[in-house]
């Protein structure tokens, strides 16, 4: 017999405004527990140190976090110059301290623009990249380092937004799978003093931006569960980038049986993912298998059976 589980039913995506020392999963917890739900996941994890934009899905939504996972990012970052830390930030050992040259702002901004565009960039060893099952941070902390093969990643924009003599901000929009503090690092390096970042902030993830964050204070000041749920954005907001797709009675009910349904999917290519609706409402996604068919990809649990 299937155990039951515990929590309400549910549905729906918060922006949180994740606060400084909290761990994304600790964040996430305390998410899931004030909304009382069964089932709750995160779209990309921030450092504890970082604070910001940490969408997170709660119950069915939790279905379709992965397509966030692959979407642009934007971080506000401060880079301290002169002092090299193990992990790249300023909760790391400090292992290496440089005079940081008599710099203008002229002299960052042509550092910076060295790495605009497509770069290779190494991951971090403090990192929860994984090599033979095991995450990189967990090695380093045991005093171990591995090889890290370089990864293609794109530096959509990077603006200078403050400049002292040893420090600077930087606004950078980016692709998935970029590393802040390995940027600040190589752009330390390219300086000649070295580098490491001390605040980071994620302004933006995919469609998503600051201006619709909820802290967790005001979060828990809400009065009741039904005020809670009904600042839930639904799940659908996650796949918005994908095309939509009405479905009539007869293909829903396939559909749900996870047949392949007739549909006019003229205007998508074979293979297409499209988002699912019948009656208005967001069933799921599907996929394209011909030139009038869809075939179900991840259909809500909650799509009718008839």
């Amino acid at each position: 017999m299937a155990r039951r589980r515990k929590g309400l039913p549910v549905n729906g995506v918060v922006l949180l405004d994740k606060p400084k020392g909290l761990s994304s999963n600790h964040a996430l917890q305390r998410v899931r527990r004030l909304f009382e739900a069964q089932k709750a996941g995160h779209t990309g994890t921030l450092d504890p140190m970082a604070t910001g934009l940490l969408p997170i899905c709660l119950g069915e939504a939790t279905k379709f976090s992965a397509h966030l996972l692959e979407a642009d990012k934007m971080y506000r970052t401060r880079i301290e110059l002169g002092v090299i830390t193990d992990t790249g930030d300023a909760e790391g050992e400090v292992i290496e301290c440089r005079a940081v040259p008599a710099l203008t702002r002229q002299d960052v901004e042509a550092a910076i623009a060295r790495f605009r565009g497509e770069i290779d960039q190494v991951p971090p060893m403090y990192s929860a990249l994984k090599h033979q099952g095991k995450k990189l941070y967990e090695l380093a902390r045991e005093g171990k380092e591995v090889e890290r093969k370089a990864r293609r990643v794109c530096i959509h924009e990077a603006r200078l937004i403050g400049f002292e003599d040893t420090a600077f901000e930087l606004e950078v929009s980016c692709s998935k799978g970029t590393y802040i503090r390995t940027l600040a690092e190589d752009i330390g390096a390219a300086l000649g003093c070295g580098a490491h970042i001390s605040a980071l902030r994620r302004l933006k993830t995919g469609p998503f931006d600051s201006d619709a964050m909820w802290t967790l204070e005001a979060l828990e000041a809400l009065k009741d569960q039904p005020t809670r749920e009904a600042q839930l954005m639904p799940a659908d907001v996650l796949v918005e980038h994908l095309p939509a797709l009405a479905v009539n009675d007869t293909a829903q009910a396939r559909l749900a049986h996870g047949q392949s349904a007739t549909a006019d999917v003229s205007a998508l290519d074979v293979e297409a993912l499209t988002r699912l609706y019948h009656a208005e409402t967001f069933i799921g996604l599907g996929v394209v298998t011909g030139p009038r068919e869809v075939a179900p990809k991840r259909l809500l649990s909650t799509v009718a059976i008839s």
